[in-house]
């Protein structure tokens, strides 16, 4: 049924609604964030609407990634919905065609969507999404994810004790946006603060840029440059500071081993590894939602009740799997727990309600 004329005729309306969708969805972000970006930079940069064009159309995949889901459901529900309304569905049933056959293309288009974000969205995001930060920081002069948690890293070097630390993680993880250095005599006493636009790692220092220095007693002191020694490892830092939804996930296997090397958690690593993984199969169990919902057939139209109920449902779904995906990334849960028990149990009352409707 897959590859019969039938099949690549389901498989062909199914992908045309998910572009339509696509298209849709991508000029609606656009516009938003567009607005929204122009308005934090302000109209004192230079070329503000070509900074903010190129800052949008970089934020783009991470964006697209969080609607797939939801493009998954709503396309699944839109051509199913078309094929009954054009007696379509009635026909192939009326052939003899049972329910699981003539889904098999909507199965599959699915999975391919989920192939696509994970190995195509992904790598793409954890390319854009740093440029996108730093140059909105470099653009705007303020953080734009001033609630990501970034962890301050003590380091000692010879007769200095330093704490470094910012508001955004730049440059895959070797560097920081809006950085605070804090040093420390003997006594723990704070001798001198420097609060720099951009520190970036190097092999033995960390370079700062835009540099106030504030010491205790002392007028502020302003420095276009400034270098803080270190013995921090590039890897280390790296494998400190990433945020495993800019990691691409053919990366993650890497950095994981890596960040088990250093002695650091990697439970956000493994589970983003884990929920990549399972996008796929999150997008079967959507499909098979739209399903429960749109496959009995209406001479005049869908009860608009059943419409709103696969709405909600898959929005719960996708609700409850960001929630366990955090508790996974915290170490509530073991981190492949957190990805795949909310895919299995929606695949699992999926197939049910469909078993209970088409075959008692």
């Amino acid at each position: 049924m897959l590859f019969s004329t039938l099949g690549r005729y389901f498989l062909r309306r199914y992908i045309i609604t998910i572009l339509w969708f696509f298209g849709g969805i991508s000029s609606l972000i656009l516009l938003i964030n567009f607005s929204e970006t122009v308005g934090s930079i302000g109209s004192n940069v230079d070329n503000g609407m070509l900074i903010a064009a190129a800052i949008t159309a970089l934020q783009m995949p991470a964006m697209l990634q969080q609607t797939i889901p939801f493009i998954a459901l709503f396309a699944c529900m839109v051509t199913l919905v078309t094929l009954n309304r054009k007696y379509e569905l009635v026909v192939t049933r009326a052939a003899g065609i049972s329910v699981w056959q003539f889904m098999l293309p909507f199965v599959f288009g699915s999975f391919l969507l989920g192939l696509v974000s994970v190995m195509g969205l992904s790598p793409l995001n954890a390319w854009s999404q740093p440029k996108a930060l730093q140059m909105q920081t470099m653009a705007s002069g303020k953080s734009s994810q001033d609630s990501k948690i970034v962890p301050w890293l003590r380091q000692r070097t010879g007769d200095q004790d330093t704490i470094i630390g910012g508001r955004q993680i730049i440059d895959g993880g070797t560097g920081l946006a809006d950085a605070v250095v804090i040093y420390f005599d003997s006594n723990n006493r704070i001798t001198l603060r420097q609060d720099a636009k951009i520190a970036r790692l190097g092999d033995g220092w960390w370079t700062l840029s835009d540099v106030t220095e504030i010491r205790p007693g002392e007028v502020s002191v302003h420095r276009d440059t400034a270098r803080v020694q270190t013995n921090l490892d590039k890897e280390f830092v790296q494998q400190s500071l990433a945020q495993p939804e800019m990691v691409s996930f053919f990366d993650l296997p890497r950095k994981i081993d890596a960040a088990k090397q250093f002695g650091i958690s990697t439970k956000g690593l493994e589970t983003q590894y884990n929920y990549l993984l399972s996008l796929p199969i999150l997008l079967i169990a959507m499909t098979l939602i739209a399903a429960t919902v749109c496959l009995k057939f209406s001479r005049f139209a869908q009860s608009p009740v059943v419409i709103f109920g696969g709405i909600l449902s898959g929005f719960l779904l996708y609700v409850v799997s960001v929630l366990v995906k955090a508790f996974g990334s915290s170490g509530v849960l073991p981190p492949i727990l957190a990805a795949w028990i909310p895919v299995i149990v929606a695949m699992a009352l999926g197939l049910t309600i469909l078993l209970y409707q088409e075959d008692g």
